[in-house]
């Protein structure tokens, strides 16, 4: 899935680490926020904005974690402010969520509630989805221990929102919605409500 992205980050880590030792290296998990052009919340919001069901991977219990632009620069002042001895911080909201909880969150941002259909893992997941299957979190401690608060995703999503109306054009669009209107078959038993 990410072919060679995680080994590579590592060998850029431990390559700037020794060329420039006071390096802070960042690791954080899904960024999301105003700005932000990659097709992830803007999907969940166009299929709320369009009254669309949401085609959720499995059972919609995918783990994810989240990090608003706002706090990554947050952190990152408080980094060069109080220069800790700590070189490498894993960053991002202290709790990850499911899938499922993130598009009602998403929904809920533009003033709806969603509806839902389950898809089994036999179609690929980034032909109907804007994320891999791919679960995980990090340990985020020792970024908190610096900065104990974060936006949460709720508040956070509701700002992603309210930038996303404005600046629509400036969101590269993945044809999701072609997939599911066209090669997408689901049993009508799979729909569940939110």
């Amino acid at each position: 899935m990410w072919g060679d992205y995680g080994t590579n980050k590592i060998l850029c880590e431990k390559y700037y680490s020794s060329v420039f030792p006071n390096t802070y290296i960042i690791r954080p998990p899904y960024l999301y926020g105003q700005g932000n052009n990659v097709y992830r919340e803007a999907f969940a919001f166009d299929c709320a904005d369009f009254n669309r069901t949401f085609y959720l991977p499995e059972n919609g219990k995918m783990k994810m974690q989240f990090f608003h632009i706002d706090d990554l620069c947050r952190f990152i002042h408080i980094l060069l402010e109080q220069k800790p001895e700590q070189r490498i911080f894993n960053v991002g909201n202290a709790q990850s969520i499911s899938v499922k909880e993130w598009v009602n969150l998403c929904y809920a941002a533009a003033g709806q509630t969603p509806a839902f259909k389950f898809v089994d893992t036999s179609v690929p997941q980034r032909n109907y989805f804007c994320f891999h299957k791919y679960e995980y979190a990090l340990d985020v401690s020792r970024m908190s221990a610096l900065m104990p608060e974060t936006i949460s995703l709720s508040a956070g999503l509701n700002k992603s929102y309210d930038w996303y109306k404005a600046h629509k054009d400036e969101v590269n669009r993945r044809d999701y919605f072609n997939y599911i209107d066209n090669d997408l078959k689901i049993s009508e038993k799979s729909n569940v409500k939110a």
